[in-house]
């Protein structure tokens, strides 16, 4: 089956040009997809795992080939602790090949190494905002643990949500099951004083307009953050948005995509408005568990592993396309899928919930993506 690559703002894939009956492999491109570069920190390990830049149920089945000047190739994965003679731009490549060696899919990406000092004595305020990803601030913890080490900024994490799981100074906007939706509109009349019962946020009632709730980002900086901006809004936002979008209807999970793209919008305008100078990364929504006895566990048969994985790498095209082009407007994408092991990054009987080590791994990519901002703003 002959193929063609195709580039679209960072964005590579790999598309058939034809497809015959067969299996789910055989029957579809392997839809190679990176992003247009990638960030790492000397002395923070970082990789890129292969079945989560692939479109198969089976990535055992395929042989993967990377170039790089550092780091190394093992067999689910490649990966890179990089030392201080590291630092620079590192073109890498991929090339995915079938049976008998037969060549499916290239492509290529860079990896940019930040110094380790980049930002250091500097102020820095962030504000994160995501769903039970967030919630459960095992990566914001490990956010907040990389940020303290030596040659770092001086931190604040901003936020009125401090579980207590969350270590001395960290907080965020993360609740689970919430939705872009959700943050732009929801309003909860009678809280009862739990994250369970609760507006938005960002969501007040407006005096002016016969007590109506609206998003008002300006009142929730001016009550919450004293009055000053973030420098780094980082949002993790998705799962519960497209969950539960048709698998088997491209048309329907690029239609559910489209619904969450236009409340993100509508939540990137007010924050762009009330805080018009902050760096804001969009987090490529993470890979699924590997397993399908997860997806069994949590969801009984109703859900699959297989259905979610379509609707999640579709929605990593879609980001990838869809705010990659954005950094002129202080907009960036965070490639937060790349780093999370789909087998040891989770426990055996969650779907998309990670471990202790997947949260440790998108704590490292948020993390690596704060230093290149920070190296490249001088904020």
């Amino acid at each position: 089956m002959n193929r063609i690559g195709i580039a679209l703002m960072g964005l590579v894939v790999c598309v058939p040009a034809v497809c015959p009956a067969g299996s789910d492999d055989v029957a579809s491109s392997v839809q190679l997809t990176l992003p247009r570069e990638f960030y790492a920190v000397p002395g923070v390990a970082m990789s890129l795992f292969y079945d989560n830049v692939v479109l198969t149920q089976t990535p055992e089945a395929y042989g993967f080939d990377v170039t790089c000047a550092i780091g190394k190739a093992e067999k689910r994965r490649w990966t890179v602790t990089p030392q201080a003679a590291d630092v620079g731009r590192h073109e890498l490549s991929v090339t995915v090949t079938g049976p008998e060696g037969k060549l499916l899919a290239r492509g290529s990406t860079v990896l940019q190494v930040v110094p380790a000092d980049a930002g250091a004595g500097r102020e820095m305020r962030l504000l994160i905002v995501g769903d039970s990803l967030t919630h459960a601030t095992q990566y914001p913890n490990e956010i907040a643990r990389l940020l303290s080490l030596p040659s770092n900024p001086r931190w604040l994490m901003l936020g009125t949500h401090r579980p207590q799981q969350a270590q001395e100074g960290v907080a965020h906007e993360g609740y689970g099951g919430w939705t872009w939706s959700r943050f732009v509109s929801h309003y909860e009349p009678n809280p009862d004083g739990t994250y369970r019962k609760r507006s938005s946020p960002f969501v007040y009632l407006n005096e002016n307009e016969e007590g109506k709730p609206r998003l008002n980002v300006e009142r929730y900086l001016q009550d919450e953050c004293d009055g000053r901006s973030p420098d780094f809004v980082i949002f993790m936002l998705g799962i519960n948005d497209c969950f539960g979008a048709p698998p088997d209807d491209p048309a329907g999970i690029d239609a559910r995509i489209d619904g969450m793209f236009e409340q993100a919008d509508i939540l990137l305008a007010a924050f762009r408005k009330a805080a018009p100078d902050a760096q804001i990364g969009i987090c490529l929504t993470t890979p699924p568990n590997s397993r399908e006895a997860a997806f069994q566990a949590n969801y009984k048969g109703r859900y699959h592993r297989w259905g979610w994985k379509r609707i999640q790498h579709r929605l990593v095209q879609r980001q990838l396309d869809e705010f990659d082009s954005r950094q002129r407007s202080n907009i960036f994408v965070v490639p937060t899928q790349l780093n999370l092991d789909p087998t040891g990054g989770y426990p055996a009987d969650n779907s998309v919930h990670p471990n202790s080590t997947g949260y440790q791994q998108i704590g490292a990519s948020i993390y690596a993506w704060l230093k290149w901002r920070l190296a490249e703003s001088g904020h």
